[in-house]
């Protein structure tokens, strides 16, 4: 399978400006983006097992890095765990390649997939959408990163039910015209 690498990081770069960082469903999204810290990677994986050693060498790329320069990572797998199950079965790997790699509490991984679903929620429940992107992408995040910014916020522990009432009064139809040609990608 040939992975058009520019739609792809344009494709996620669209989300983040539009979903993530539009609707504020990261308050901490913004400043990297607007810094150009996040590196965007592709992976050609076809397999779980190729896209482990994509992982651990991106979790060691993050690791090493000045985080002035790279600050996050968006691991984007669009040829392999597309299907939910399969991708939330993966994330027991991830933590065990954190782990292994000496990373616990160094750096955290997010999971977004075009499918994905908390516990106890159906299938298109508009709550979903926080976690929703075009492709099945793992966000590796420094976790002094997100100390600070969880420090400069008020109350960060809201922001999970402040995500879900903003998407609740988009709905659908609002998450559909995110997406529609000419909507603001400034952020």
């Amino acid at each position: 399978m040939s992975l058009d690498h520019d739609t792809i990081i344009a494709d996620t770069r669209t989300w983040l400006t539009r979903a993530v960082i539009g609707l504020n469903l990261c308050p901490f999204a913004k400043a990297v983006h607007v810094k150009n810290q996040i590196r965007y990677r592709v992976s050609e994986a076809g397999t779980p097992e190729a896209l482990l050693e994509d992982l651990i060498a991106e979790l060691s790329i993050l690791r090493d890095a000045d985080p002035e320069e790279i600050d996050t990572t968006l691991l984007v797998h669009p040829a392999v765990l597309t299907d939910f199950m399969d991708f939330n079965d993966f994330l027991d790997v991830v933590d065990a390649a954190v782990e292994e790699l000496d990373l616990e509490g160094i750096i955290q991984v997010a999971s977004f997939h075009p499918d994905y679903q908390f516990d106890g929620t159906d299938p298109d429940d508009i709550d979903n959408y926080s976690n929703r992107s075009p492709y099945p992408t793992l966000h590796l995040i420094r976790e002094s990163s997100l100390e600070q910014a969880v420090a400069a916020i008020p109350d960060p522990e809201d922001i999970y039910e402040a995500n879900i009432a903003t998407l609740r009064k988009l709905g659908h139809e609002g998450w559909k015209k995110l997406w529609e040609v000419g909507s603001d990608d400034q952020a």
